[in-house]
């Protein structure tokens, strides 16, 4: 069902610290800091040549990336994203095999303005999983 790695989300404190460290420490290709009001979240991807790097910042309080950070004051992985062909048909198949989908357990509008979900870490080994439509 997975297809392709999509990308592997960072958190951190510090975005333009971050972005700094990716764009002239390692020499990679940024974009621009984009907030994502609807995820609390404000997001730099670091461009790859196989995939790419989402590095995210807390926007406001009530943040989950706040809630992650209380517990990982370092920052760190916070999640992988995995595309699917079809997200409904994905919602449906994780959903029959007991997988836990955060949130309403329905697509909601990520980052990159595609359909995302959500898989609960308890299911996958301790890792929340973001499924996004390709």
């Amino acid at each position: 069902m997975i297809g392709r790695l999509n990308h592997v989300a960072i958190a951190t404190r510090d975005l333009a610290a971050a972005t700094r460290i990716y764009r002239d420490t390692l020499g990679a290709t940024v974009t621009g800091a984009v907030p994502q009001p609807d995820h609390g979240v404000t997001t730099v991807f670091v461009e790859l040549p196989n995939t790419k790097i989402e590095l995210l910042e807390p926007l406001g309080e009530n943040s989950p990336i706040a809630k992650f950070l209380q517990k990982n004051p370092g920052g760190g992985i916070h999640h992988v994203c995995y595309e699917v062909d079809d997200i409904h048909a994905a919602v449906k198949q994780m959903k029959e095999k007991g997988a836990t989908i955060t949130g309403s357990g329905e697509p909601r509008i990520g980052a990159h303005g595609k359909p995302v979900v959500f898989l609960h870490p308890k299911d996958f080994n301790g890792t929340l999983i973001e499924l996004e439509q390709a």
